[in-house]
């Protein structure tokens, strides 16, 4: 799909669709206004009749309009002017796309003036855009003996706005959307696919293609190298699985070596059944998406590759399955750990923290700037948070308020929960330095409150992407978050650099 950004207003365009805004009551937006007036009051005359009132993501495709330049016209609902705002645009968007991938339009024009929202600039409303358009056309069909091929014919969006001397600053943006968009669509791919093929060896096989595409440094390491560093958590949980475990490392450089790195740590478990503590077979195929930390970690590698940030930046994969087998850990082993902490491990489910430590622990040889960590890690927070908003947790609340901001700025979400010491105590064990869980209550921070052991050497911060990262039911399929959130703090880490 093409984009590109327009100087103009509506009298003067062609092509073969322009998209509309009306507002509730039936009141024109300023480009509505214009093609009313070229057309002789046609547009009113539709209002009038009563086929569009204006009413949220409310459509009506209009044909042959006299007057203009386009072929087809594309009356949008907006709702209520006084309450038109990120969520409503957004939903706007989302129709805009899928009414049109409907239709035979090849080429659409939307005017950024006629979607006003308070402290939102035409840069933030363009790469919303492109990335909700490129969200539009996925779809996942690569495993069917035959796909559906029927991404729609739309290949073209020109964003028009009303003043030259943004133009630089709204190409920027569309840059921006469109990597942010490759990067979930990467991670969307891997999380779609079956466990069977996207097994840790396909992790470390894709990333080292990544990293040869775009020119970056790969290193994976085997169950060898980890047994020789005393991964001893991290073995604990690969020691049923016939697979392989892998530790994958991906290295960009976007200024000098001498800059410490920023390091994204992502949970890499590639198929989860709980292994000995087994999970319900109930909606177990859905753990397939226990990797969506490691997704989302290749696919902000990617975006910030295509973009070429000025930032350094390392991403760490611990890959896994965990399998109950006659070699697998049990509740009440007892594993060390890399840092040399020991662990007795309560529930073979709560493997996620058992391989995220280990990793943890590796990045202190970056001696990096920050790190955060992406996983999948509590049923709880879905239960705190829903389906909508990541878990946040970090021991630097200046770090935790720069990954809120950056949520906000690209609408996806996190909420800070406490990470209070009073909450360490729920993991002590009799046997061992610390237990793997704590109890039925506070879960997520609990789980946060156990990888904060392995991070007090540099200012770190925890995403819990258990509700987000993946949907259920007819819409399954994974979602790309948390790229939007990390590849804007990373562009925001690069402007700082700058």
């Amino acid at each position: 799909m093409d984009f590109g950004i327009k100087v103009g207003t509506p009298e003067k365009q062609r092509g073969a669709c322009a998209v509309i805004g009306i507002f509730e009551s039936r009141k024109m937006t300023e480009s509505a206004k214009v093609l009313d007036k070229i057309t002789q009051g046609y547009i009113k005359s539709i209002l009038t009749s009563g086929d569009m009132d204006g009413k949220v993501n409310t459509s009506l495709l209009l044909h042959n309009v006299p007057g203009t330049h386009f072929k087809r016209i594309l009356l949008i609902g907006l709702g209520k002017e006084q309450e038109f705002k990120e969520k409503t645009f957004l939903g706007a968007i989302n129709s805009i796309f899928s009414t049109l991938q409907k239709t035979a339009v090849t080429d659409v024009m939307l005017f950024l003036s006629d979607f006003p929202i308070k402290e939102r600039a035409n840069e933030w409303k363009i790469s919303q855009t492109v990335i909700a358009a490129i969200n539009s056309l996925y779809q996942f069909d690569q495993l069917k003996s035959k796909p559906e091929n029927n991404p729609g014919k739309l290949r073209k969006i020109l964003l028009c706005i009303d003043n030259r001397s943004e133009l630089i600053a709204c190409e920027q943006a569309m840059q921006q959307g469109l990597a942010i968009a490759h990067g979930m669509n990467l991670t969307k791919d891997l999380g779609n696919l079956a466990p069977n093929i996207c097994t840790p060896t396909y992790l470390a096989t894709q990333a080292k293609n990544l990293a040869k595409t775009h020119k970056l440094k790969a290193s994976i390491l085997e169950e060898k190298d980890m047994e020789k560093l005393g991964m001893g958590s991290f073995l604990a949980v690969a020691r049923g699985s016939e697979q392989p475990a892998k530790l994958i490392v991906l290295e960009y450089q976007g200024l000098s070596k001498k800059e410490d790195p920023i390091v994204l740590v992502g949970k890499g478990v590639t198929f989860d059944t709980g292994g000995i503590s087994l999970k319900p077979a109930a909606e177990m195929d859905e753990m397939k998406f226990d990797m969506s930390g490691a997704g989302s970690v290749l696919g902000t590698m990617l975006a910030v590759a295509e973009m070429k940030l000025s930032v350094n930046l390392v991403g760490i994969i611990p890959a896994t399955e965990n399998m109950p087998s006659g070699k697998a850990t049990k509740p009440g082993d007892v594993v060390t750990s890399m840092s040399g902490q020991t662990i007795e491990i309560l529930n073979t489910d709560a493997e996620g923290r058992l391989i995220l430590c280990d990793a943890l622990t590796y990045a202190e040889r970056y001696n990096p700037k920050m790190v955060i960590d992406i996983a999948t890690l509590t049923g709880a927070c879905v239960i705190a948070l829903g389906n909508l908003t990541t878990g946040l947790m970090s021991n630097d609340d200046k770090l935790a308020q720069e990954l809120l901001a950056a949520g906000e700025q690209v609408a996806d979400r996190a909420w800070q929960l406490p990470l209070w010491d009073e909450y360490q105590d729920l993991l002590k064990s009799n046997f061992a330095d610390i237990a793997n869980i704590g109890g039925r209550t506070a879960g997520t921070i609990t789980a946060a409150c156990f990888l904060s052991r392995f991070t007090k050497k540099y200012r770190w911060a925890h995403l819990d992407i258990a509700g987000t990262a993946w949907k259920s039911g007819k819409d399954k399929g994974s979602s790309g978050r948390p790229v939007p959130l990390l590849t804007q703090f990373l562009i925001t880490q690069s402007k700082i650099s700058n």
